[in-house]
């Protein structure tokens, strides 16, 4: 296994994907400025909430456009293979860094794309087909280690299977979860949104969507099945896009499935796209190859060999905690764990001091709409949003502040039941790793991953 991971192949697939992957993220951001969310989600709200261990990630406000910036010129050089070294550094550390401002915005395909982008920083996806490999001969080859496309694939793969994984649970499964709350929404849709209305539809998505999911690597990666797999591909993602506003991650899914094509196939698409925009593109028929130290390929492969073993166990931590997953959302997010719940909270706060002072926190003066309807369901962002009341009023006349919450969450579809215990001094209580005793006990049991 290993010596055929360090044989060669066509250097082609990686270019593909350098392009497809670096003009999708250039057009995300480009899309994401246009909208005015920049503003909506970085710099109107007064609060933020940063990921634990991440608290020195701080909102610039307006300098956080030139952040953005950064961030698209860096995805067009890595399109472009142009300066390509410095742009995926530059690449990774902006997207990640905006990723890590607050979670109310977390999505799972932030985190595959600061994923990906960390692993192209350790790739030779520029010596093929870009700028770099036009201006510098010494770089340019057409055949590169068979790992270096091999890992990507890899970590489609995790993310596909475990995605599957999490959705071998009774809700999803069973009940159809929360599938049968969203579809019938969806009613109006023009063509198909009558199919919405009969209630074994949502069955039919849930069982397809995890069917899907577990099985679609394994048929991408086969020859033989890879073509009608590819068709899946596009269908479910592309349904997904049209029922679901999830913002371009369907369509870099799209895109990225084209890495389990063969060299031949990615050839074909370089030397058609060179023939469009007119680029010389007769250096792909030579046999060079990218040679990496022997050291060098030592320290890479062993890093992504520790990468890796890191994304298969991380998905799992939750196991180290009791309670409902779904419930307390200990070890939920960076599980691949997408659009398995619907979850809709309230939460009302009350300040008390020493003294006798007490007041009810209107959320609407600290917070903005997502961040509070986040917030209303996540038990660590309530936590830190008790600090903030806390470290607020105390600045205002409090003594030694003690925040209380009435909470009530509604999951999938249950009635709504206190999140966290009303009679606890949340300013008192410390964010760790360690499980939240403070989070009530859920009374049903959703069986599965």
């Amino acid at each position: 296994m290993l010596k055929t991971l360090r044989s060669y192949t066509s250097a082609a697939p990686l270019a593909v994907f350098r392009i497809a992957f670096g003009t999708m993220l250039f057009l995300s951001i480009i899309r994401f400025w246009s909208k005015g969310w920049i503003e909506q989600l970085y710099i109107k709200p007064q609060y933020f909430f940063p990921f634990y261990g991440f608290e020195f990630i701080k909102p610039m406000g307006e300098y956080i456009y030139l952040l953005f910036a950064i961030c698209a010129i860096s995805a067009l050089l890595v399109a472009l293979g142009l300066f390509y070294r410095i742009a995926i550094v530059g690449l990774f550390l902006s997207f990640t860094y905006i990723e890590l401002i607050d979670k109310s915005t977390y999505l799972n395909h932030y985190y595959f794309v600061s994923i990906i982008s960390f692993m192209l920083m350790f790739l030779p996806a520029h010596v093929c087909f870009s700028f770099d490999a036009g201006r510098n001969k010494n770089i340019h080859a057409n055949q590169i280690p068979v790992w270096c496309i091999f890992s990507i694939k890899a970590m489609v793969c995790i993310l596909y299977f475990y995605a599957g994984l999490a959705k071998l649970n009774s809700d999803w499964l069973i009940n159809a979860l929360p599938l049968r709350i969203w579809l019938p929404a969806k009613n109006d849709m023009p063509v198909i949104g009558f199919l919405f209305n009969y209630q074994w539809i949502p069955y039919v998505f849930s069982w397809f969507g995890c069917l899907y999911d577990l099985t679609i690597p394994f048929f991408l990666w086969n020859k033989k099945t890879r073509p009608y797999a590819f068709i899946a591909v596009v269908i479910f993602h592309g349904l997904t896009a049209i029922l679901f506003p999830i913002g371009m991650f369907p369509y870099i899914m799209i895109v990225t499935a084209l890495i389990f094509f063969s060299g031949t196939f990615h050839e074909n698409i370089i030397f058609r796209l060179g023939s469009l925009l007119r680029i010389p593109v007769s250096f792909l028929t030579n046999d060079k190859k990218y040679i990496l130290g022997k050291l060098a390929t030592n320290i890479v492969i062993s890093t992504f060999l520790i990468f890796f073993l890191v994304q298969l166990i991380i998905p799992f931590r939750y196991l180290t905690y009791p309670g409902e997953l779904f419930w307390t959302e200990e070890g939920y997010r960076f599980s691949w764990r997408v659009m398995l719940m619907e979850k809709a909270g309230y939460t009302q706060f009350q300040i008390k001091d020493k003294t006798g002072k007490s007041l009810i926190v209107n959320n609407n003066l600290f917070l903005t709409t997502l961040q509070e309807k986040s917030m209303s369901t996540q038990p660590d962002m309530i936590l830190q949003y008790a600090h903030i009341l806390r470290d607020y009023y105390s600045r205002h006349g409090f003594k030694n502040p003690e925040v209380y919450v009435d909470s009530y969450v509604a999951l999938n579809g249950r009635l709504g039941k206190p999140l966290i215990s009303p009679d606890v001094n949340l300013a008192a209580e410390i964010e760790s790793f360690q499980h939240k005793s403070w989070i009530t006990h859920f009374d049903n049991e959703i069986k599965g991953f």
